[in-house]
């Protein structure tokens, strides 16, 4: 063993191990956070893709009513018009 002569001066050191444990704590918390956060983003992904689907099929509903819409219009248009045709005749 190799004597210097000096105190070996351990505070240091120690205050050194104390901030390398507060590290790897602080590590071990940002990695589970991580996988939280990872998990969560997953969950409302599938939340957002579900969503679009459902506005996909709002939206193609929504399209097929104005289409019923519009249809049942030229019905009414062309009903009215027969039924004016009709008492025209005189029967």
């Amino acid at each position: 063993m190799l004597k210097t002569g000096r105190p070996v001066d351990t505070e240091a050191l120690d205050r050194l191990e104390d901030k390398v444990k507060l590290l790897v704590a602080m590590i071990g918390r940002m990695r589970t956070e991580q996988a939280r956060l990872a998990e969560e983003h997953q969950k409302v992904s599938k939340e957002l893709d579900a969503a679009r689907v459902r506005l996909q099929d709002v939206e193609g509903a929504t399209a097929e009513v104005v289409s019923l819409k519009e249809e049942r219009d030229l019905i009414r248009a062309r009903v009215s018009s027969l039924l004016e045709q009709l008492e025209g005749l005189n029967l």
